[in-house]
């Protein structure tokens, strides 16, 4: 097939420097939201930024979220935050389990249940040594089945209790449950992928004709043969380091194990 007297080839080549391009972009960009970033200090199982639970609800969440913790190391932490600070659920829930060192250093098993109630937006982050047992599909199941619909008439306590019901019964070996419950279709399409998919294409064919045109840059055609792609580096290899305030120390005598997570889990909204 050829468009416009460009190959299959070419056109495919043009299309992955576009993405990579758009994704070195996406890189530099969330590093400079990461450098703006604050976290609340970890001052104990339940952190309650954006003040949604009363003392009471507190307590009976940091007492299960405890007894969890006594019997099996698994550090879960629900936290709520009064906003993303302009980054994504995805991006903050990572970087705010990794600031907070949720988990043991030796076994990553650490999980965190983030709320962010202004943006109507909620995570389940799971620490690379729980992947295996909470997966992003479980995770997913229990957003959509427990949490969310009672978000969506204002129980956030209801919520937030029934989504660590679920998420420390899968941990405790009880995944059946949760299997049986109606699957959260996993490749359902994100209508601002296929917005992006959409100006990429455009791009494309845009960048095509002009090539076409002789208006690629000096000589009529873009150099494309000079140099390779450069990966820019990515969480945990130094290139986001620093720029936020590490929770890591608790006031309460309460404080992350030094684990970390790779941004398996699943998020929602309401």
């Amino acid at each position: 097939m050829r468009l416009m007297g460009l190959s299959t080839g070419t056109l495919v080549r043009l299309f992955l420097a576009l993405v990579v391009l758009f994704a070195c972009l996406a890189v530099y960009a969330f590093g400079a939201l990461a450098a703006d970033l604050t976290f609340p200090p970890l001052t104990g199982r339940v952190v309650d930024g954006a003040g949604i639970l009363t003392p009471d609800q507190r307590t009976a969440l940091e007492a299960k979220l405890k007894a969890h913790e006594d019997k099996t190391s698994d550090q879960v932490v629900v936290a709520t935050v009064p906003d993303l600070q302009g980054t994504t659920i995805e991006d903050y829930a990572n970087r705010l389990l990794r600031a907070w060192k949720l988990g043991q250093a030796k076994t990553n098993n650490g999980a965190l249940l983030l709320v962010a109630p202004s943006e109507r937006k909620v995570r389940i982050e799971v620490g690379y040594g729980l992947e295996g047992a909470l997966t992003d599909a479980l995770s997913r199941v229990i957003i959509a089945s427990a949490i969310t619909p009672r978000f969506k008439t204002g129980d956030y306590y209801g919520g937030i209790d029934a989504g660590i019901d679920g998420i420390l019964g899968i941990l405790s070996g009880d995944a059946q449950e949760w299997q049986r419950k109606p699957q959260v279709r996993a490749d359902e399409v994100d209508p601002t992928q296929v917005a992006l998919f959409v100006i990429l294409f455009l791009v494309v064919l845009f960048v095509a004709w002009r090539m076409n045109r002789g208006g690629g840059g000096p000589g009529g055609r873009s150099a494309g043969r000079g140099g390779g792609i450069v990966f820019l580096p990515g969480p945990g290899s130094g290139g986001w380091s620093g720029g936020f305030s590490d929770g890591g120390s608790s006031g309460g005598g309460f404080s992350g194990g030094g684990g970390s997570s790779g941004g398996g889990g699943a998020s929602g909204d309401w």
